[in-house]
């Protein structure tokens, strides 16, 4: 199986299964000479961890990373690092009854068809239990990205179902499992609790952005820096959708006012989402993400066997509801990870220097 490293000077190769005995990364290209502990890396996977509230999955994983190669003494050595996680709550029993039917809204008909045989403990290489060395990977890349560029990168909810979330502060996002940014969210408690009681799942909308850009991020036509964002992004499991920018209210806009207008004091809007003809213009990266349903679901679907015949599944065992909820630290993550790729190839390029911007419009709250 192909198709497990991401990057081009920062490539991070994934690896493991939802219910083997570990789970981790390779990242090769990192710089040397960055100080780097597990400490760096745990408090974003203790973000994305399961089991943290009554609205995720209650599979019990303390996510503990452990740094096997690429530093010494503290410090990078510019050699690959390998992330590791140990699975330490895997219940593979749950998955018996799906050994010989498909799921609907899973992978399990694909990839049966494309490799003649698929893992049905947890979904197996297609779980979303692969996001964690994703977020492993990303906290390294932020911490570079700060440090180097004052680049930071934040992330919330901001549709979980039918409920649209209003945007309060950034400061809310920390304090309740769902990462909004409200003060309030009885509303998204209820809502849930109605979800899980009927055995049924919903989707929800993240937004994503990246803080204090360089300008001149990207390359021209087919390695632009909101393609890769897009591409990235589409990566993450469940994701149907990605916007940059305005994304899809660019329709119903005209020219006149689209466009970000420039004045000597820097941009006037930032419905580009901070990216013009595929470079960075040092304003903000706006991104949102629209993800689908969770497909494990208690709720009886039809489907049919590996033997064509047709078949009724209800899917058991510990999942999330809603698949968004723990997604916003991944979400920030792939893009840390596009701008840190993106960062050293500049830097490749055109030299060691990354350009800050003057002045530019700050995005909407």
């Amino acid at each position: 199986m192909s198709g497990n490293t991401f990057g081009t000077l920062f490539c991070v190769t994934n690896f493991g299964e939802s219910h083997g005995p570990a789970i981790g990364c390779v990242i090769d290209g990192c710089p040397p000479g960055m100080e780097l502990s597990e400490a760096d890396i745990q408090p974003e996977l203790d973000r994305r961890r399961p089991g943290t509230s009554a609205y995720v999955t209650q599979r019990n994983e303390p996510d503990r990373v452990q740094i096997l190669s690429g530093v010494y003494q503290g410090q990078t050595t510019g050699t690959p690092i390998c992330l590791l996680i140990q699975n330490t709550d895997q219940r593979s029993k749950d998955y018996g009854d799906i050994v010989q039917t498909f799921r609907p809204g899973h992978a399990d008909y694909t990839y049966w068809h494309k490799y003649g045989l698929r893992d049905p403990r947890g979904g197996g290489r297609s779980s979303a239990r692969l996001t964690a060395p994703t977020v492993a990977a990303g906290a390294v890349a932020k911490k570079w990205l700060q440090e180097k560029c004052g680049t930071t990168f934040r992330g919330c909810m901001t549709a979980i179902g039918e409920l649209e979330i209003a945007f309060e502060s950034w400061a809310h996002v920390a304090h309740n499992p769902f990462f909004a940014p409200l003060a309030d969210v009885s509303a998204l408690e209820s809502y849930m609790a109605d979800l899980r009681k009927r055995g049924d799942s919903c989707g929800a909308r993240l937004r994503v952005t990246a803080h204090n850009m360089p300008v001149g991020l990207g390359q021209p036509i087919y390695d632009k820096l909101d393609a890769d964002i897009a591409y990235a992004l589409m990566g993450l499991n469940a994701v149907k959708g990605v916007e940059i920018g305005a994304g899809f209210a660019s329709v119903a806009d005209v020219g006149s006012r689209h466009g970000d207008s420039l004045t000597p004091g820097g941009f006037v809007g930032n419905k580009a989402g901070g990216v013009l003809g595929g470079i960075s213009t040092g304003q903000d990266l706006e991104v949102s993400i629209a993800i689908k349903p969770t497909s494990s679901i208690l709720v009886p679907r039809d489907s049919i066997d590996t033997q064509g015949q047709p078949t009724e599944v209800i899917t058991k065992g510990r999942h999330d509801p809603c698949v968004g909820i723990r997604a916003t630290p991944i979400a920030e993550a792939l893009l840390a990870l596009v701008v840190m790729d993106h960062a050293l190839r500049h830097r490749a390029q055109c030299g060691d220097v990354l350009v800050q911007p003057g002045p530019v419009a700050a995005s909407p709250s």
